[in-house]
């Protein structure tokens, strides 16, 4: 996941994503791969191209994940990109608030 600028996760993110990455990889062989690779892709997208997704909550901007229930939550700051939440779009809207500071 790199880009020509910064890229942090806030940890609760990664634990999100490793979370699913992990649960999806249960369900079949090879899933949680392919969902890894869908939110490598997004990460890749939003470094590449940050202010192309819609606004959000709180100063964010949110990329929805295609194939699955799933969006890349993050803001831009002056080092980067951060990733606030990698959110399953069923569950708990706006629990990842406390986050931004």
């Amino acid at each position: 996941m790199a880009s020509e600028q910064g890229l942090e996760f806030h940890p609760a993110a990664l634990a999100e994503l490793e979370r699913a990455k992990a649960w999806y990889e249960a369900q079949r062989l090879g899933l949680g791969e392919s969902f890894f690779q869908e939110i490598t892709t997004a990460i890749t997208r939003i470094c590449n191209t940050p202010n192309t997704w819609p606004e959000y909550k709180g100063g964010t901007r949110r990329f929805l994940v295609h194939r699955f229930p799933f969006a890349v939550v993050y803001s831009q700051r002056p080092r980067g990109i951060f990733v606030v939440s990698v959110m399953h779009l069923k569950r708990r809207p706006g629990y990842w608030k406390e986050r931004l500071g």
